[in-house]
């Protein structure tokens, strides 16, 4: 195979291919266009009914067919084919494991996506609330073909676990009453961005508000009433489902117990760098008294949620400005990063992608859990460092920006947590390396994050393979996974259950963090070591982010050979 410039490279049949399929996945989830900023029926949902699953299927199938048979003709052809045929694959093998008929946890099933989406519509014009009170008018059919999808899981004896379906049902109480999102969304306070609506569209949304609510208030019946009685007592999936899950989320197969004792190993290198700079920060201290002085500290709190806002806007610009002038090539599109406190109070930081015209900026959001209203910088820095530059923003920006070279599959869509996760946690180390949490408590800070995540390494595989308990006095469960976890990480216990109840709902998906980050260290020292002498950290980090997002297998073949 050649390389091509980027300024050089013809589109080919396989790009044709992706970019059919992105067209498809947009008539398939009409959500997919609003995400990527691309037309198409913005006021629909996907149908999430079996019919509309088996059509969705199908569609997977025809595409495999098309890649068998493509000829690839350059290394950008040949990562397109590899990972788009891998993550079609694994997703029809998640199909036969019945996956989707146990789609239920606290953060990213339907039940999430159907309202999340709307976080992500255009609210300037008339035009846009017009789209968004068809689609709140077309909720309610998105709401009954996902529980016709779960009433069908029940007679197959293929359901989730009574604590997801418990959780998730209180979720749905609170989008279903008076005062909740729906409402709140469609009230004066919002529609004051759109200035002067005529009366019928301000209509239109009242009653788009009512029948949302009401289509919530549905799914919270069904989920107590049909699926939590059906529901499994267990919260571990077990060995065969864990493994495709973790296939899924890192595009990579790795030894799920060597990973789960490297995981107890790692944590107690984290524990022991936290006690390092705990001294540092008050000799003798241990890390519960370095922590209580930096809590203590008022110059390192802030009061109320714009506050936060504020200060993570200007966090994130100072690191974009000045790592712009010095370590990376940033273009100007990708120097704008929006943070913004999420219309939810769910618990959780997450970063949202600029549409393909940049139209929309790439989005920081801060979930902030009801009666929290004191944030700590200290915790929070290396946060906007992850989820902003040189984090995210700067890793999915950069394939979103490289228009010339990548095909809109490559540049919108592709990817795995494994490998967006993993660089991310790589990228809070290299801020350190750079100098940018000198300070110790801010580093103090990111070891707490990187120590999170090595601890939800044990948990997540312990629960859902039946590990026995770190003291042998049985096996994982959830009582002894919340207490570990509190053990090791300094948050609030309303944030802290709900990651436990994210871990235990949501398998494969945590561990892919510090998992990605571990191999992307691996592949950059393979790399170091083939290139010797030669070897420029800042050329390795072009050429990685110029890939896209792919698959961790893809990633080290595309790099490495």
């Amino acid at each position: 195979m050649t390389s091509e410039s980027a300024s050089e490279r013809t589109p080919t049949a396989i790009d044709a291919i992706a970019e059919e399929w992105v067209t498809t996945l947009a008539e398939l989830d009409p959500a997919i266009a609003t995400w990527i900023g691309i037309p198409g029926r913005l006021d629909e949902y996907e149908d999430l009914s079996p019919v509309g699953h088996a059509r969705a299927t199908d569609a997977a199938k025809a595409v495999l067919v098309k890649l068998d048979t493509a000829v690839v003709v350059d290394d950008v052809d040949w990562v397109t084919k590899t990972d788009l045929h891998n993550e079609l694959t694994l997703q029809l093998e998640s199909d036969a494991a019945g996956l989707w008929l146990r789609d239920v946890n606290v953060i990213a099933s339907p039940a999430q996506s159907i309202r999340d989406i709307l976080d992500l519509m255009p609210t300037d014009t008339e035009s846009h609330w017009r789209d968004i009170s068809g689609r709140l008018m077309n909720l309610p059919a998105a709401i009954d073909g996902y529980i016709e999808t779960l009433r069908l899981g029940i007679s197959q004896g293929i359901t989730p676990a009574r604590r997801q379906v418990h959780e998730v049902m209180e979720q749905a109480r609170k989008h279903g009453a008076g005062d909740g999102f729906f409402h709140n969304f469609t009230g004066a306070a919002s529609l004051a961005e759109a200035k002067e609506l005529p009366a019928s569209l301000s209509a239109d949304l009242a009653r788009g508000a009512v029948v949302s609510a009401a289509a919530y208030e549905t799914l919270a019946d069904f989920l107590r009433d049909e699926l939590l009685p059906a529901g499994q007592e267990v919260d571990g999936v077990g060995r065969e489902l864990y493994a495709l899950n973790s296939r899924r989320f890192l595009g990579a197969t790795i030894d799920l117990d060597e990973t789960y004792e490297w995981g107890i190993e790692e944590l107690a290198r984290m524990v022991a760098e936290q006690e390092s700079i705990a001294n540092e920060i008050k000799p003798g201290a241990t890390v519960a008294e370095a922590i209580a002085v930096l809590d203590a500290d008022p110059a390192r709190t802030l009061h109320g949620v714009n506050a936060l806002q504020e200060w993570m806007q200007q966090l994130s610009d100072t690191a974009v400005a000045e790592l712009s002038k010095s370590h990376f090539d940033i273009p100007d599109p990708i120097k704008r990063l929006e943070c913004m406190i999420a219309p939810t109070q769910e618990g959780g930081i997450y970063y949202t992608s600029p549409s393909d015209d940049f139209s929309r900026a790439g989005r920081m959001w801060w979930s902030v859990p009801e009666g929290v209203t004191e944030f700590n910088t200290w915790r929070e820095t290396t946060t906007v460092y992850h989820e902003g530059v040189p984090g995210h923003h700067l890793q999915i920006g950069q394939s979103v920006y490289n228009r010339a070279k990548l095909n809109t599959y490559r540049r919108m869509l592709a990817g795995t947590s494994g490998h967006a996760e993993g660089w991310a946690l790589y990228a809070e180390r290299l801020m350190q390396d750079l100098g940018y949490l000198d300070d110790p408590g801010d580093r103090l800070g990111m070891l707490d994050g990187q120590r999170m995540r090595a601890a939800r390494v044990v948990l997540d595989i312990g629960v859902h393979l039946g590990k026995p308990k770190l003291d042998g006095a049985g096996v994982w469960d959830w009582d002894y996974a919340l207490d570990f976890m509190s053990k090791n990480v300094n948050m609030n216990a309303q944030f802290v259950r709900f990651e436990v109840n994210r871990y235990f709902g949501w398998p494969g998906q945590a561990p892919a963090y510090k998992v990605g980050q571990r191999i992307w260290e691996q592949i950059r020292d393979q790399y170091k070591a083939r290139e010797g002498a030669a070897f420029d950290i800042r050329e390795f980090h072009r050429k990685a982010l110029d890939i896209g997002g792919v698959g961790l297998d893809t990633l080290k073949a595309a790099l490495l050979t």
